[in-house]
């Protein structure tokens, strides 16, 4: 390993796009000694100010430029502009050109491909809301990467050398493992927000209630990352508090209706889990289900026998929800389902 990581850093690299993902790269592989020669950036203010964070980095003004000197290309640009990147650049054979989209494959890179390049992806599966946060949260970062040997054992070991894991996946899967990733970063601020929402309904301004909110917040990620799914999942639908629940579908209808559907939607999702955890069973998680189902919340309700006192309910749920089971079974989504190996 230790030769392999030599290897890597004798690579001299170059950056199309200085832009908040290729700044954070670039500083971060320059620590770890890794030669950054050049940059450009339809910004030219952004590429003058990468070069500036690390020594001996030529400000190059197109791209062209950066692949005449450079052995190792990251296109760091927006997604909609790699494609033209790949294909307006004379690439040299056996040049190394990766991109460091999410979403897109390693087939957007065909036209450096069909010039002689080693072409592959390179994605940090982190949040880069700017370069400092995205600098200081790349160590420890898993990388997803993509690409033929032996560019593919490359970007393993510039993951290793980031003190990062990797994970390979072929080119079907990166659609949905961006999916998942706006799940669990993105619409994860849209929850925060709706929830600082519903604490101004009651007079709380929004700095207060994130303030109020986010050790809840922490201690939920400590839980997943300590106790794993399903056993972290806490609250009513975990313990079968269908009285409670009614209360939430209560309140949401009279002062803000427009969240009840979102509500309804995450409690089914979240039914199988409390199942998996075993606090409720398969009786109690069709309570809850109808009572997600029903299109008016209820003044009360009862566990017992509340399928039975919906006329025409009973039996009925969505066609997508899981039926209270995690394939492979709950021992699948523990801790460790969760960490990286």
């Amino acid at each position: 390993m230790g030769s392999s990581i030599t290897d890597a850093r004798k690579l001299k690299l170059g950056f199309v796009g200085a832009g908040t993902v290729g700044t954070a790269l670039a500083i971060r592989l320059f620590q770890k000694g890794c030669p950054v020669v050049a940059v450009s950036s339809r910004n030219l203010t952004s590429a003058q100010k990468l070069a500036r964070l690390v020594a001996d980095c030529r400000v190059c003004q197109t791209a062209q430029e950066v692949a005449d000197v450079a052995e190792l290309i990251f296109i760091t640009t927006p997604d909609d502009v790699i494609s033209e990147i790949a294909s307006e650049v004379k690439w040299h054979k056996g040049q190394n050109v990766i991109h460091c989209s999410g979403a897109h494959s390693i087939d957007i890179l065909e036209p450096a491909r069909r010039l002689g390049a080693n072409v592959g992806s390179f994605h940090p599966l982190q949040t880069f809301a700017s370069v400092r946060e995205a600098r200081d949260n790349l160590p420890g970062s898993t990388f997803v990467v993509e690409a033929e040997e032996p560019l593919l054992s490359r970007l393993k070991e510039l993951a290793s050398l980031l003190n990062g894991n990797w994970v390979e996946l072929k080119p079907g899967d990166k659609v949905l493992y961006h999916v998942a990733a706006v799940f669990v970063s993105n619409y994860l601020v849209t929850l925060v927000k709706l929830a600082l929402d519903l604490w101004q309904g009651f007079g709380v301004p929004p700095k207060e209630a994130a303030r109020a909110l986010l050790p809840l917040l922490r201690g939920t990620v400590n839980n997943i990352d300590n106790i794993g799914l399903p056993d972290c999942l806490t609250g009513p639908i975990a313990r079968g508090d269908l009285g409670t629940i009614s209360k939430h579908l209560n309140a949401l209808e009279a002062k803000n209706s427009s969240l009840l559907t979102t509500y309804k939607d995450l409690g089914f999702q979240t039914i199988p889990i409390a199942l998996a955890k075993g606090r409720i069973d398969e009786s109690k998680a069709q309570e809850l289900r109808t009572l997600f189902s029903h299109p008016e919340p209820f003044t009360s309700c009862h566990s017992e026998g509340l399928a039975e006192a919906l006329s025409g309910a009973k039996g009925q749920h969505p066609k997508n929800l899981a039926q209270g089971k995690f394939r492979g079974g709950s021992k699948s989504f523990r801790d460790s389902s969760l960490r990286s190996e």
